[in-house]
C-alpha cells in the first residue's frame, strides 16, 4: 500500500485535550486515516505527542522506548487518590515542611534504577482490566512495583507548598508518582497540580507544531512532518546498496558481516534491530537478526 505521507510529526499538545485528539487532528489535516501517536500524554498534562504517519506507524514502538524529559509541578502537605489535582484533594492536619536542602538530599535517592509502583489512577492491567477502571469502582488494587530508570531529576522551585521538578526518564515512568514517593521520602504527602512534557528522545517541544497551529492551517503539519529516519535515530544504522535492497526486498537474507558491530548508540536502543537506509538516507526497513543473518521486517521498500 502507498500512503501519500509517511514520517513523523512531534504536535505541541495544549493542557486538556487527549492524546487521540492529536492524533486526530494530524490525521485530518493531512486526509489520512494510517495515523497513531507514539506514547499518551494525560489531558491534564501539555507538551509533546510524538505522532508516526503512514508507513511510520510501524516505528510507534521504537519511538515508544525514548526517554521523556518533563517538568512536573507539585503542591506537598496534601494527598489525592489519583496523585494529581483531578480527584479530590485532602489537606494534610499537620504537613511537614521540609527545608530546600533536605529536598535536594532526599533527591538523590531518585536517580539511577529504581522501583516505582503505578498509581492506582493509571492505564496498567491488574486482573485483566485497567488499574483507573478498578480505582473508580472503590475496588481495592494491587500492583507491583516494577523498574524505571531516572536519567535526571533537579530542583528547579521549591516554595512550600509548591515544588517544580524537571525529570528526565525511562518510558513506563509516571511523574505524579514520583512526587507521591519523594513526599514520602520527606515525611509528608503530595499531589501534581501540572505536568509538561518537554521533549521524547530527540523531538522537543521549540521545535514542536502547536495542535492549535495545526486546526488553523493543516498545510502546516506536512511541513512539519519529518523523514520516517527520524524515528530510529537512537538505532545502529547500515547503509545498503541497490543490489542488497533488491535482494532484501525480495525476501532475501543478509550476509551478518553486512551490519557492522554497535558501537556509540543509545543503551536504550534495542540490540536486535538495525536502521536500513539508502545511499540518500532514506529508511528502507528494520533488519532483524535471522539464523542465517539479516531480515528487514517491516520492509518500506517500494512503498513510501
Amino acid at each position: 500500500m502507498r500512503f501519500p505521507f509517511t514520517g513523523v510529526v512531534a504536535v505541541d499538545k495544549p493542557e486538556g485535550v487527549s492524546s487521540r485528539r492529536v492524533v486526530d487532528g494530524v490525521a485530518r489535516a493531512l486526509a489520512m486515516r494510517a495515523v497513531g501517536h507514539a506514547g499518551t500524554l494525560d489531558p491534564i498534562a501539555s507538551g509533546v505527542v510524538v505522532v508516526c504517519v503512514g508507513h511510520a506507524t510501524k516505528l510507534i514502538d521504537f519511538v515508544h522506548t525514548l526517554p521523556k524529559r518533563y517538568v512536573g509541578r507539585f503542591l506537598l502537605g496534601r494527598s489525592s487518590p489519583s496523585d494529581d489535582t483531578e480527584l479530590p484533594v485532602e489537606l494534610e492536619a499537620h504537613p511537614v515542611q521540609p527545608s530546600r536542602e533536605a529536598v535536594e538530599q532526599a533527591l538523590h535517592a531518585f536517580r539511577g534504577s529504581i522501583m516505582q509502583r503505578p498509581c492506582d489512577f493509571s492505564a496498567v492491567h491488574v486482573d485483566g482490566q485497567r488499574a483507573y477502571a478498578l480505582a473508580r469502582k472503590g475496588r481495592a488494587v494491587e500492583i507491583a512495583a516494577k523498574p524505571v530508570t531516572i536519567h535526571r531529576i533537579e530542583l528547579l522551585e521549591y516554595d512550600w507548598p509548591r515544588l517544580v521538578l524537571d525529570v528526565e526518564c525511562s518510558t513506563g515512568t509516571y511523574i505524579r508518582g514520583l512526587g507521591r514517593d519523594l513526599a514520602a521520602a520527606l515525611g509528608t504527602k503530595a499531589v501534581m497540580d501540572g505536568l509538561v512534557r518537554t521533549a521524547v528522545g530527540p523531538f522537543d517541544r521549540e521545535h514542536a507544531v502547536s495542535l492549535d497551529t495545526i486546526q488553523e492551517d493543516p498545510s502546516t503539519a506536512e511541513v512539519a512532518l519529518q523523514p520516517a529516519v527520524a524515528a530510529v535515530a537512537h538505532l545502529q544504522g547500515v547503509t545498503l546498496s541497490p543490489e542488497q535492497i533488491e535482494h532484501i526486498a525480495h525476501g532475501g537474507i543478509l550476509e551478518p558481516a553486512v551490519v557492522p558491530p554497535r558501537d556509540g548508540h543509545s543503551k536504550d536502543a534495542p540490540s536486535d534491530a538495525i536502521a536500513a537506509t539508502d545511499n540518500c538516507g532514506l529508511l528502507i526497513g528494520i533488519l532483524r537478526p535471522h539464523r542465517a543473518g539479516w531480515r528487514m521486517r517491516p520492509n518500506f521498500v517500494g512503498r513510501s
